[in-house]
Parts: C-alpha cells; structure tokens; sequence
C-alpha cells in the first residue's frame, strides 16, 4: 500500500498528520483526540479494503492501552490487536496482518502488535497482568464489533474477578518501577511516564477503579494527567523522538512549547501534577488495602462478631476530637472542626506522633467546615504545630496530605511560593518544600541537644522560605520567618532568635569549609552573628539539620567536625573566654619541626602520612555497643620543601620559597586521585638553616586505596625540579574523562574578594565546577599573581567547588583592594 492511502486530504495520512502537528492552535486533548480520529480512520480504511479484497470475514482491528484511550500524543506507540474468529485460513490472516502492520512502520511509527481470538486474548490477559490492563482499554476501530465487544466484556468481568489476587500484584508493580525511576516531583530531569505520579500510576488508579473495589480521589486527578500529557506532547514534538523524559537540555524549549515563562515554571506545574496523582494513588492504595483485608476475614469469623460492632471496626481515641479506625486517624463522631479551629493541627499532630495517616475525609471536612484560626495562633495551636513537626519520618505523609488539600497554604500563606519550587542544584534531593519538611524530620532527632526545640523545629521549617523571594533568600527568609513567628504568636525575643537562625542558617557550614579558624577576625564575626550561646546552640543544630535533609554530599564527619569546632570557638568568645590573638598555625608542632629539619638535611622534600578518624556526629552518635563507631574522614599529609627547591623563576613581587610549591603538590595530589579538602601552608625562616615551606592538607581519595608516601615523594621531586609535566598530564586526563562522561554546561567561574574575613590576610574566594587539578590551576593562577598564600580551605559540594585562599603580598600584609581584585580577575581568567 501506498502510504498516502488514507484520508482524503491531498496526501492522505502522512500529510494529514505532519499538517495537524504543525498547528499551532491544536494542542492538548483536542489534538490527541483529533490524532486519534484520524488515526482510526486510516486504519480502518486499511483493514476494510484488504480484508474485503481477501473476502475475510469474521476480523476486527482493536486498540488498546494508550490508543485505546484516545490518547495520541505525536510519537506515541500505536497498539492494536486484529482479533480473529478463528475461521480464517493462517495465511490469507497472516497476509491481513502484513497489510496492516507494514504501512506503520513504512511511516516510522512505533507499533506493539497481535493476531489473537477473543479466546486466545482472555487466556494471554490471565497470564500477563499488562495485557490484562491494556483491554480494559480495548476500543473498536473496525470490522466485527461483536468480536471487540465480547473481549472487552470478558475482560472487564475477569479483571473485577481476579482482581483480589491481581491488585496487589500491580501495586508491586507500581512500587517496583518507583524504586527504579524515582519520584516524579521530585527529579530534574523526571521520566512523566514511569516515575511515581506519572502516567502509569494515573492509568493504575484507572484500573482499580475498573475493578469496582476502591476508587482514587477524584479532585484534580484528571487535570493533572491533562498536563502531564500536554507537557508530553510538547516534548515530543520539541525532540521530534518518542521520549518521556523531560531533559535538563530541552526544559526551555517544552516551556516556551507550552506557553509558560520558563523551565522553572514547566517543573513547578509537572511536580504539582505528579504530587496529586501520587497522593491519588496513595490513597486508593491505602482503601484497597483496607477492603482487602476486610473480605480475608473468614464469614463464619464475621458472624461471631458482636451485632453491633460486626464490619465497622473499633474506635481508639487518640486526641479530643480524634480516633483511630481502621488504621486511619479520623475525627470522633462528636468532632466539631466549625467550633474547634485547632481541630485539623491537634488531628494532624495526633496521627504523625501515632504513626498513621490522616484520613482524607477527615483533613476535607476540615478543610471545608472548619473555622480560620485567629491570628496570632492561640497557645495550643502553635504547640500542635510543633508536635506535628516533631514527629519524625511520620511527619512527611501528614504533612503532604494536608498541602493536598490546601490547609498548609491556609495556615501559612507564604508557603505558596516554596510549594513546589525546583532547586536546579544537584546536591538538592527535594524541592524547596519537601526540604524544609524534610529539614524539621532532621530536626526532631536533634531536639535533645538543644534547651528551646519548639524553635529549632519551627526555624528548620522556615528556613529556606525566602527561596521564592527575589534576592538573597536568607536576607529575604528573615522577614518572612519575623511575620510567620508573630503570627504563630510567638513573643518579640523568640520571634527574634528564629529570624535570626533563619537569617544565618548558612554561617557556620560556609564559615567552617571556607574560612580560616585559626583567624580571630573569623569566630569574631560569628559571635557577633550570632550573639549568645543559646542561639549558637540552636544554629548548630539547624546546621547539621539542613545539611543532613539536603543530601548525601552536603554533611560528612569531616564537615560535622569542622563546625563542632568552629561552634567550640565561638561559644568561647561567647563565654568571654581569651582568645589566641596569634594562629595556632604560625608554631609548628614537633612533627613539623622534624620534617622540616629532615627537609634541610636532605635537601628535597620530605612527606608524612597519618589517616584521621572522627567519631559520628548528631543524631549517629552514641549508637551500637561500646560507645560510637569511629570513621575514616581523610588523611593528613605534611609535607616539608626546602626554598631552594621550589620551581620556576620567582615573580618579583613574591615571597622568598614560595612560588609553584602549591600547584605543583596540588598538581601531584590530583594525579594519585587525592581529593583535598583543607589547606595550610606555613614558611619556617630561621636565621642559620634557611627557609622551609611546611605545607598540611587533609585529603581523601577518590577511590582505592591511599598510594605510598614514597611514590607520591618521587612525583613532588620531579614535579619541583621540572621533569614532570603536571599541566600536560592533566590535560590527558581531563580529555579521557570526557570521552566516558556526558558534557555538562556548567556556568563559568566567578573569583572574588571577601572582605572583613581577616585582619591579617586577603581572602580570594573561588566558585567553579569542581575538576581534576582545579586547585592546580588555582596555585599556578596565584603563583603567577605574585601573591603567597599562606592558607586553603577546599569545599566541594556535587558538581560544584567553592575554594577560599587567604593570601598575602610580597610583605606578608594584606593586599590594597585594587591590587586583591586585579588578582582575583586573573584568577577567574586563568579558570576560564
């Protein structure tokens, strides 16, 4: 067959379609089902015309699964079934089906096909549940339609028969695939049609409610498939493939697709989409479990029951106006949520602290019949707030459950602009309001550290809600948290302390991985932050919290004992306590000393390696017998150079044995896969023996074991007198990197200058895609620059590194502003 058989239009199908496609008022469900049509058409015209010429009777062409539904999108599978009576010979049946199936494929449309009788297709969907689920959307196209109606009849029967044995077979099947592809609203680059909430799951709750057993909550369901399809749609005719997931890459392109402003815009919408039809399923999973269990009960065992009580289950109280039935928190027969406005928060509370969900039914009558709480918030709603927040994992089905309905937008309006919000850097696990759930869930395990939990807990709750504010979302953050705390009425210095916590939520991580403890300026500007040790007490908490609820690569042993140190230092200068006006850096310990006095002797450098261990902190610690376990956090490396042997020509301006000895370790690190993660560099000058540069790192490798001190001494001897070519090897890694990884647009460099930080140095501070040698770059920019650096401290996070330097020139003064920003740019072009 020609492939312009087809509709009448000039061109027939091909050219039909290809005209549908490209019009831009068809979209949406219009353009499926016009799709669709046209597609029927077609085809039946096909199965008309050859089965006549063939003079078969007793055929029909049926579609089912997607097809079936009317639901096209541009490059979507087409599935038909040629259903048979059983009288036709094999092979006039077999040339039909050629005639049929051939024509698709000649157009580069994806087919999933059969040849059956109604018989053969009712065994084959007893054996394969997604045969079975595909007839319950069996629809006629053409030829016999008895034939389509008696399959479609049997198959509605034997799914509502089977279907005690056959849902929970599919619910596996549902949380098998979200095992493998993750939660829809949660991924930035989501699969729409296999990740929980995304059309599969909406297509299940469509089968469970063919079985008659239980049905999904109805409200918004349908609409967000519809935008779940849309957006397919768009993304099929954007890549012009038959993909379902929504890449980084081709965001904008489905947005302005779409009609919305941005890749932002499109996530929002799609998470907002697959967080109802996942709260759908959740729901329905939950009542079909519910039934389940009921029909197992024995009928003889039924009958035993009291009269009064048989299938209604029993009623545990669990707060006042609160019960628990059937597994579910509900509210009590006398429950009044129109004279009781504390009623949903003291339910919600009450099911997260008893670990249940909170029955649909419940949270809708409040939410319809319930009476707004006064604001300020009476003491007892604020209490039932935090009970709720305190509750553990528990927390998070609660919590979803009422933003399902809309009460957490009702109770807090500001936290309309977080629902839902994409965070595009990849250290992020959730959006910005699973997050801040996520971060109170950290919380709850901290509470026994701290003297005042109600605000360790609100502040984890509020403290990323400036991220839907223009601006710093700490700085904005600190506004909102003041309103939303009086609002919850709190008194003036409690809403002060948690606007604070809001407001430097970020200090100590960031002060801990990228400034220099040893520096006064540095614990003075936290305690200045901060103010008093209970604050500080409550921001470490948050810290770890926050960090902890981010994800696997933003907290660690090594961070944890970063800022239990940095906070150590602070609750000092807190307590009025005298600080150490010198670095404890600038005296070299006995170790050091040695080293450096085995440098003179021999003449070329001189390495120690010792491997760390820190016990588990926060919530890990105390755990198992014996006290807590310790972990390795990385290997301390000292290494002494004599100032002679350092390489290169000497810059003018810089300082006596210094130059090229920090690129060319960083250099020698980075080819035996040592990432580091702390730097100092300290110059012992003596009158009589000469100088030495001690350098101490703390360093980990990547992976495998550490490699031996003596082979990494070897490359530093040859890194410093010239003959090993650092930039060159790196070079040639960096390139078989590429060949195995996918390219990453990642944004450019930014190098700038930190001011206040230090009274005694400049710090240089680098953010940059996080590289291989990146810190040797780094060293051979600041070499060239002239300056020295006197200490490192290396802060990777993902994909991203934020490195701080403090440097000082010629003099071992700070540098003038002109000339630290002059270094600074050329370290940001050196990068680039």
């Amino acid at each position: 067959m020609h492939p312009a058989d087809g509709p009448a239009e000039e061109g027939g199908y091909p050219a039909a379609r290809l005209r549908l496609l490209q019009d831009e008022a068809a979209i949406g469900p219009d353009r499926r089902a016009a799709l669709a049509r046209m597609t029927d058409d077609w085809l039946a015209g096909l199965l008309n015309r050859h089965a006549t010429a063939a003079g078969l009777s007793g055929t029909a062409l049926v579609a089912v699964g997607g097809y079936g539904r009317g639901e096209l999108s541009p490059r979507s599978d087409l599935d038909l079934l040629l259903l048979h009576d059983g009288r036709a010979d094999a092979g006039a049946l077999a040339a039909l089906a050629d005639h049929l199936w051939y024509p698709v494929w000649d157009l580069g449309l994806a087919l999933d096909h059969s040849v059956r009788t109604p018989a053969e297709a009712r065994k084959t969907a007893r054996d394969d549940l997604k045969v079975q689920l595909g007839l319950l959307d069996a629809r006629h196209l053409a030829g016999d339609a008895d034939l389509t109606a008696a399959v479609r009849t049997a198959a509605y029967a034997d799914w509502r028969e089977s279907a005690p044995k056959r849902l929970p077979e599919l619910h596996d099947l549902c949380q098998e695939r979200a095992e493998r592809q993750g939660e829809l609203q949660y991924l930035l680059e989501p699969d729409l049609k296999e990740a929980r909430g995304g059309l599969r799951d909406a297509t299940a709750l469509r089968a469970v409610a063919a079985s008659w057993l239980a049905d999904a909550p109805r409200g918004g369901l349908e609409a967000a498939r519809t935008r779940l399809l849309d957006t397919r749609d768009a993304l099929h005719l954007t890549t012009g493939r038959a993909t379902d997931r929504l890449s980084l890459q081709e965001q904008d392109q489905v947005a302005g697709a779409l009609g919305m402003l941005d890749a932002d815009a499109l996530l929002r919408q799609t998470y907002e989409s697959a967080r109802t039809i996942s709260y759908a399923a959740d729901v329905t999973w939950r009542e079909v479990g519910r039934v389940l269990r009921a029909r197992s009960v024995k009928p003889m065992l039924r009958g035993l029951l009291h009269g009064r009580t048989a299938g209604k289950g029993e009623r545990s109280p669990l707060a006042e106006g609160v019960v628990e039935l059937d597994g579910e928190a509900v509210l009590a027969r006398t429950a009044r949520p129109e004279r009781d406005p504390v009623l949903v928060l003291r339910a919600a509370a009450a099911a997260a602290q008893a670990g249940l969900p909170l029955a649909t039914h419940s949270i809708r009558r409040c939410a319809t019949a319930g009476r707004p709480l006064p604001v300020p918030w009476p003491a007892e709603a604020r209490e039932q707030l935090v009970t709720l927040l305190g509750a553990g994992s528990h927390t998070v089905p609660v919590w979803e459950a009422l933003e399902a309905e809309g009460i957490v937008t009702r109770l807090l309006p500001d936290w309309e602009r977080v629902r839902c919000r994409p965070q595009r850097n990849p250290v992020h696990t959730w959006t910005v309001d699973r997050h801040l759930v996520e971060t109170a869930v950290r919380a709850s395990a901290l509470t026994r550290r701290v003297h005042r939990p109600d605000l360790l807990l609100i502040a984890a709750l509020l403290h990323d809600i400036g991220k839907g504010w223009p601006g710093d979302h700490s700085a904005a953050g600190e506004t909102i948290a003041r309103d939303v705390a009086a609002r919850l009425g709190f008194g003036a210095r409690d809403t002060a302390v948690i606007a604070t916590l809001v407001r430097h939520h970020l200090l100590l991580i960031e002060t801990a991985t990228r400034r220099d403890l040893d520096d006064p300026a540095t614990v003075g500007a936290v305690a200045e932050a901060v103010g008093t040790t209970g604050t500080l007490e409550l921001l470490h908490a948050l810290t770890e919290a926050d960090a902890l609820a981010t994800g696997p690569a933003a907290w660690s042993a090594w961070r944890g004992g970063l800022v239990a140190d940095l906070v150590k230092r602070v609750a000092a200068h807190l307590a009025g306590e005298p600080g150490t006006e010198a670095r404890e850096a600038d005296e070299p310990t006995a170790e050091q000393e040695r080293l450096a006095a085995e440098a003179r002797r021999t003449g070329g450098p001189v390495l120690a390696l010792h491997t760390r261990s820190e016990p588990p902190t926060g919530a890990d610690a105390g755990e198992g017998e014996g006290g807590p376990a310790r972990e390795p956090v990385g290997v301390e490396l000292l290494i002494a150079v004599p100032a002679h042997r350092a390489p290169g020509r000497r810059p003018a301006t810089a300082p006596a044995g210094t130059p090229g000895v920090l690129p060319a370790a960083a250099g020698v690190l980075a080819l035996h896969r040592l990432t580091v993660r702390a730097a100092d560099l300290l110059l012992l000058d003596p009158v009589d023996d000469g100088p030495v540069l001690l350098l101490r790192w703390r360093v980990a490798a990547e992976y495998g074991s550490l490699p031996r001190a003596d082979r990494l001494r070897a490359d530093l001897v040859r890194a410093l007198d010239g003959s090993l070519d650092i930039p060159a090897r790196l070079a040639e890694r960096e390139r078989a990197y590429a060949r195995r990884a996918r390219a990453v647009l990642a944004p450019p460099p930014r190098v700038s200058v930190v001011t206040g930080s230090s009274r005694t140095a400049t710090v240089i501070e680098v953010r940059a895609q996080d590289a291989h040698g990146l810190l040797h770059r780094i060293g051979r920019a600041l070499d060239t620059a002239g300056v020295a650096v006197r200490s490192a401290h290396i802060s990777t996070l993902g994909a991203n590194a934020v490195d701080a330097f403090y440097v000082t020139g010629a003099d071992g003064e700070p540098l003038a502003d002109d000339a630290a920003h002059e270094v600074a740019k050329a370290v940001e072009q050196a990068l680039r």
